[in-house]
């Protein structure tokens, strides 16, 4: 957050034009030109029908964006400088009519002086946005050699060759809009004495548990001068008299706190947030930053070597799933949208997510509420999945871009690593060019990955540097998909290779940072942008929706492999955000019992950027499919799993605490037929110590008869509890008969709805819906004969009339008859 004085806030209503002026509209700054356009109806919503490819033509044209605002005379004393957060990306921009900046990258800041450019009266500020296509374009031309892209994810051509998000060009989630604006603040700000350019924090925590902050600003002015500095934390403040030069002039002030409270992940202890304050008689900057100390312990042993973070102290199970940008459009994005993705996060038992390499740096208010939230932070730096040049004039872009994110970012706690890039040692085998001539663009890789480095490690000593995700090591350039003995790996053999879901149990990751499996979006956001009659998966607005080749195909065959094929299209979406959440369930149970073995679990993906078929948990928009609430249950920090062994003669119960105190496990099991009765079968209590993974028993499966599921129930000394079942054939081997399943509805006076659902018979994997958006206390679930559960479905939008409510189980999708 930053104030100050003699400045002009330039956001607001701009005029748009394309630079043939064939296209005109308001456009609001900040904003994207693909949103102005569809404000003024001038394209249809991208986001509907095939509209895709009606709004390509955006990208390939030039846009104009302008404003106007007055200056009095008296303001034109003193120097002035443009405060310009984000532009996307080729730009040039221009004070009546004067070039001040050429920009050329989305992730840096620009501040250039236009003093001379300015008048009294009326001025116009114009920002020039080139096509990124054509940008590309050229500078791949201009490459000394060919630096391919992989075409699967970029249907749009060379974005490589860009400082821009990668997956801006499409993606195998994503539209391929490449689209351009203003992004962050635009502010016409006067130099008084000198300004703030940065405020970093570093952080020495003493055996005796007191720390001593360094607090450092960094101060840029126009020539020699002095001022007072403030350096504050919470009610301690302190007055410094600084000298500055022209150009940038450092200060540094501790301060030493003998008692901190600190800052723990969730599930882990408090998010103890302090305030830093750096003031001058203009502006002050604020940073909210959390006292913690964070290792990266990659120790060897007989597999190999760990691959495990160690926070203030302790050893910390991640447990997350990977972020992409929260909109296709950036106008889109909004603080409270984020917060939604982001509490949902936390409320399905996550503890870090993974800002993936092919996005944005997300804004600070984003890793404020990771850090309030208790959200650790896997940061990648924006490279995905494509090769890059190495030129000298592309690497000094890449430095500036990475001291600027990192000062940037860098003091807040919840961000425990920073990556890389996402793929990109992969990569190097995707290629011709790179295959026949590897040693040429491993080189090139090198040099962008040492510049990356380099640039972190000088704007955040002491923060914690992975090389790239996969990785095996330090300069291990190795296959980290399948290679599991080291660093973290990024397993794609059940999705990619159509592989059993039985197949996650063939490797035992250190830390698994990428896996995923696909569903369908769910039918009420389905129905935001197709008819009727394109409710058919092999429709052309449907295929126009699943952007992953093969994907419709791959999820219909994982149905063939487990089950009968369903009755209809809602049947159909239904069934597969099941098998999705039941694919990345097998992998998370089986990885979590290996703990320390394994030490995270990061799915692909959390959210989507579009209402589109991919590896989500949340639906666009935010709601939960399926394997969200399943999500919740087996990231829950204590939680009983059902693991087959290898040669599937034994069934065991493996439970996993991953709290600081050991607790006592009391479980029960039941054989319940295909009609839904019950038959108790087992029970056993056994104690599991802290951050451990145990096995409490073990059944033989040949003891379970015929047309039989293996139910079970635990609780937990410290509360927790939770339930599941196994079976041991594939789901469509059952021929399971009608749940008589009932709901009962009862508005409450706080305007959520209290429903009970009641069955007669066996009811498997019931989901419940609503026909307006809204949340579920639970969902996913199983009833038995003569069962009933109440859970409460709380309504996006309050005092409505009453939502109707349906449901879906196994059998009830699977036939048509009841």
């Amino acid at each position: 957050m930053t104030q100050i004085t003699d400045t002009i806030d330039l956001s607001g209503t701009w005029r748009l034009a394309s630079t043939d002026a064939a296209h005109s509209a308001p456009m609001r700054v900040p904003g994207d030109v693909h949103s102005a356009l569809l404000a003024a109806s001038l394209i249809p919503d991208p986001y509907a029908g095939r509209n895709e490819r009606d709004v390509q033509w955006v990208a390939q044209q030039d846009w104009a964006i302008e404003r106007s605002f007055d200056l009095a005379p008296e303001m034109l004393e003193g120097d002035w400088y443009l405060d310009i957060g984000s532009i996307d990306t080729v730009a040039s921009v221009y004070v009546n009519g004067v070039l001040v900046e050429d920009t050329d990258n989305c992730f840096r800041r620009y501040r250039p002086d236009v003093t001379h450019a300015l008048k009294a009266g009326e001025n116009t500020v114009k920002v020039l946005i080139h096509s990124s296509i054509a940008a590309g374009a050229a500078r791949q031309a201009e490459q000394p050699f060919f630096i391919p892209w992989h075409p699967g994810n970029s249907p749009i051509p060379n974005g490589n060759m860009l400082r821009k998000p990668q997956c801006h060009f499409g993606w195998d989630w994503n539209i391929a809009l490449a689209p351009l604006g203003i992004y962050g603040e635009i502010t016409l700000r006067k130099l008084i004495v000198a300004r703030i350019e940065h405020v970093t924090t570093r952080q020495f925590h003493h055996a005796d548990g007191a720390v001593d902050l360094y607090v450092t600003a960094t101060f840029h002015a126009g020539e020699p001068g002095i001022m007072p500095v403030h350096f504050a934390l919470g009610e301690e403040r302190v007055r410094l008299d600084i000298g500055v030069n022209a150009g940038e002039t450092q200060l540094t002030h501790m301060f030493r706190i003998e008692k901190p409270a600190l800052w723990w992940p969730a599930g882990h202890g408090e998010q103890a947030i302090y305030v830093v304050r750096v003031e001058t008689p203009t502006e002050t900057v604020v940073r909210r930053i959390g006292l913690r100390q964070v290792e990266l312990i990659t120790d060897k042993d007989e597999a190999g070597s760990r691959f495990a973070l160690k926070v203030n102290g302790r050893e910390i199970f991640c447990r997350g799933a990977n972020w992409i940008p929260a909109d296709a459009l950036p106008s889109r994005i909004t603080p409270s949208g984020v917060r939604d993705l982001l509490q949902s996060a936390v409320d399905a038992n996550m503890n870090m997510l993974r800002v993936w390499g092919g996005g944005f740096y997300e804004p600070d208010w984003f890793y404020d509420l990771c850090d309030e939230l208790g959200l650790m932070v896997w940061q990648d730096f924006m490279f995905a999945c494509n090769l890059y040049p190495s030129t000298v004039d592309f690497l000094d872009n890449v430095a500036a871009e990475v001291d600027y994110q990192v000062r940037r970012l860098a003091s807040h706690p919840s961000i425990v690593l920073w990556c890389g890039d996402n793929e990109l040692v992969g990569a190097l085998t995707w290629f011709d060019a790179s295959r026949e001539n590897r040693d040429r663009y491993l080189v090139s890789y090198d040099r962008l990955n040492r510049t990356i480095e380099v640039a972190m490690k000088k704007a955040a000593p002491g923060a914690i540097w992975w090389p790239s995700s996969p990785a095996s090591g330090y300069l291990d350039f190795g296959d980290a998909w399948h290679a599991d003995g080291s660093g973290d790996m990024h397993y794609w053999s059940v999705w990619h290779e159509n592989k059993s879901f039985d197949n996650y149990r063939t490797v035992r990751p250190r830390f698994c940072s990428e896996f995923g499996f696909q569903s369908y979006t769910s039918m009420p956001v389905m129905k935001t942008f197709a008819e009727p009659k394109d409710m058919n998966i092999a429709s052309p607005v449907m295929e126009s929706h699943q952007k992953n080749a093969g994907g419709n195909e791959r999820i219909a065959g994982t149905m063939f492999r487990y089950f009968r094929f369903p009755k209809d299209f809602p049947s159909f979406v239904y069934l597969s955000q099941i098998q999705q959440g039941l694919a990345i369930r097998t992998a998370v149970e089986y990885w979590r019992s290996l703990k320390p073995h394994c030490m995270g679990t990061l799915y692909w993906q959390l959210n989507d950027t579009w209402p589109v078929a991919s590896w989500s948990s949340l639906d666009y928009g935010g709601s939960w499919k399926a394997m969200h609430y399943m999500v919740r249950r087996f990231f829950q920090p204590v939680a009983v799993a059902a693991i087959p062994s290898k040669d599937g003669e034994t069934i065991g119960f493996s439970v996993v605490n991953d709290t600081a105190e050991a607790v006592t496990v009391r479980l029960d099991t039941w054989f319940v037929s295909l009609s839904g009765e019950r038959r108790p079968y087992r029970s056993a209590e056994g104690v599991c110590g802290p951050d451990k993974a145990e096995m409490l028993f073990s059944v033989f499966a040949a003891d379970l008869p015929e047309d039989t599921l293996l139910f079970w129930s635990f609780e937990a000394s410290n509360g927790m509890k939770g339930e599941g079942h196994h079976v041991s054939v594939n789901y469509k081997a059952l021929d399971l008969e009608a749940a008589g399943l009932t709901l009962d509805v009862s508005p409450r006076d706080d305007g959520a709805f209290a429903v009970s659902a009641s069955a007669t018979g066996l009811a498997l994997h019931v989901m419940l819906e609503a026909d307006v958006a809204g949340r579920w206390s639970d969902n996913a679930f199983d009833l038995t004969a003569g069962e009933r559960r109440t859970v409460i479905f709380t309504p996006a939008e309050r005092g409505g009339a009453i939502p109707e409510f349906r449901w879906l189980d196994l059998h009830s999708c699977q036939t048509n008859t009841e």
